[in-house]
């Protein structure tokens, strides 16, 4: 047809991006440079200035794109975040992201002001736009460089930068009103505030425990439903909240951070999903955002926009966090590392899109002087966090920066298995003292009619129960090669016994899917018409 070779090419482009952003992933561990920065220069190296000269300049559609990328990206900074450990620095944090970033955008405005002679609306605009610390660059870094921060200092960046977005996105609005003459005074202005943080509030709990009953007691028939029904949530979360007027990524934020500390099926299997949709919205919004960016344009602001970058790094941020920690009787080096750590990101470029959509301030102006900004955070701030931390000894070596997620696992992960016992089982009316065991494994739970037991020495099995073993999962790296035979009436292993059948050296049934069944085999097992066999090579 005639429109489908410009949608081929653009499939195959993205997909040329995809692999190329995850190889930088590896060239950033080896460069020091964070991936994100990557992810930008690659996009600015593709875009209309660059090798291909690919043209994009739409900011609606890039508004569209990052502002849906972001509902995950926030969603998982709250899914990710392990409350146990976040808990002791909750308090610190979340000032942080409300007072912190209203004293910092407003420090930021006046200094637009007063030094670069701007309009107060478009001062304090800037600073509201760029007033959020990243929460993907600041994990980004954490996780990849495993930096292990002293005095649960990786938990409060954490919490701060995964719950700051949405009061930045507030006072974003909130100006864009005003500019726009859409503000109805003070009194509408502070209702239309408190009902964002309400609203958004509501549904973001309320969308947590609906989540949380339809994965414990709806069953869903694998871990891909959960992980849709989980995708959907975060969807709803975002779009309930904005319908009534709510903040949708603070709602979006809170159904994730109370769904990740709950009690939920398959959660390590459900983590790594979203740290695959996460990581791929991060490579769309950066590659996206160095796509949409003119590089000959960056020299008009660049000295306006690093005037700012050095005053919100050596002036506004410091002041915020220590006029909030000072009271908490943090530790002078743990309040420069934090001040230091305040990375600008994707919210930041994403809330300067949708400024460059909604007013008439000089928007291109606007968008590259917070383009130039983030570049300069990410590059220079989140390249030099080891070091910083090193230099203030804040890198705590016995300590692993992982647990500080809910996605951690620790270093010998437990697997768990299903045993029935039968009427001439060797466990059958046997206390569970007198049954000899693999070593390291144990029974943790008996099921007798429905009815779940934990048991201890003296319980005796009886036919008919189900016993669940627990033990050390395998670790290795290769597990050998699983593949499937489909057995019918002409096969020639059909209605045979296991024990009659020679297979290949290093071969061996792995199991057996008869119907909807799984079957453990042993070498009586007879192969019947329709079995799916599964062998694993060695």
């Amino acid at each position: 047809m005639k429109g489908e070779k410009p949608i081929a090419l653009m499939i195959f482009l993205a997909a040329i991006v995809i692999i190329a952003c995850l190889a930088l992933t590896r060239v950033s561990n080896k460069i020091g440079l964070p991936t994100l920065g990557l992810f930008i220069g690659l996009g600015m190296l593709l875009g209309s200035d660059g090798i291909l000269k690919i043209p994009f300049d739409d900011y609606n559609l890039a508004e569209q794109v990052c502002s849906v990328s972001l509902i995950f990206i926030m969603f998982y900074g709250g899914f990710g975040t392990n409350w146990k450990k976040a808990k002791s620095t909750a308090p610190v944090a979340v000032l942080l992201s409300t007072l912190g970033v209203v004293v910092t955008a407003a420090l930021t405005g006046v200094f637009c002001r007063l030094v670069l002679h701007m309009e107060w609306t478009q001062s304090f605009l800037i600073g509201a736009v760029i007033s959020s610390t990243d929460a993907a660059s600041v994990f980004s870094i954490l996780r990849s460089r495993k930096l292990n921060l002293k005095n649960n200092t990786a938990s409060l960046l954490e919490v701060e930068s995964g719950s700051n977005d949405p009061f930045a996105y507030m006072m974003t609005i909130t100006l864009l009103s005003i500019m726009d003459g859409r503000a109805e005074g003070v009194m509408a202005t502070i209702f239309m505030l408190v009902k964002q943080v309400a609203f958004g509030a509501i549904v973001g709990i309320l969308m947590a425990y609906i989540g949380h009953f339809l994965l414990t007691k709806v069953r869903l028939g694998g871990t891909g439903n959960d992980s849709m029904l989980i995708f959907a949530v975060a969807l709803l979360s975002y779009g309930g909240a904005a319908v009534i007027g709510g903040n949708g990524y603070l709602s979006t934020y809170i159904t994730g951070i109370m769904l990740g500390n709950m009690p939920i099926r398959r959660k390590k299997e459900l983590v790594h999903f979203f740290d695959g949709v996460t990581g791929l919205m991060q490579i769309f919004i950066f590659f996206l955002l160095g796509l949409l960016s003119f590089p000959s344009r960056l020299p008009r602001v660049a000295l306006s926009g690093l005037l700012i970058a050095l005053f919100m790094t050596f002036v506004a941020r410091p002041a915020a966090v220590f006029a909030i920690m000072s009271p908490f009787k943090c530790s002078i080096k743990q309040q420069l590392l934090v001040s230091w750590s305040g990375l600008r990101g994707a919210a930041s470029i994403v809330f300067a899109i949708m400024a460059t959509v909604e007013s008439a301030f000089a928007p291109y102006q606007l968008f590259n002087t917070i383009f130039f900004i983030v570049l300069f955070s990410i590059i220079i701030q989140g390249s030099l966090i080891p070091y910083v931390a090193k230099w203030l000894d804040m890198i705590d070596n016995d300590a692993d920066v992982m647990k500080t997620f809910s996605d951690y696992t620790e270093e010998i992960p437990v697997q768990f298995l299903k045993l029935t016992i039968g009427e001439k089982h060797p466990w059958a009316n046997h206390e569970l003292r007198q049954i000899r065991m693999t070593p390291q494994t144990r029974i943790a739970l008996i099921v007798r009619e429905g009815i779940q037991y934990t048991p201890n020495g003296m319980f005796k099995l009886r036919p008919g129960d189900t016993a669940v073993l627990s033990g050390p999962a395998f670790e290795g790296e290769k597990w050998g090669m699983l593949t499937e035979v489909t057995i019918g009436k002409e096969h020639e292993w059909y209605n045979r016994p296991l024990r009659a059948i020679q297979m290949e050296k290093n071969c061996a049934v792995a199991m057996i899917q008869r119907g909807t069944r799984t079957i453990i085999p042993d070498g009586n097992t007879v192969l019947l018409d329709g079995d799916v066999v599964v062998i694993n090579e060695g």
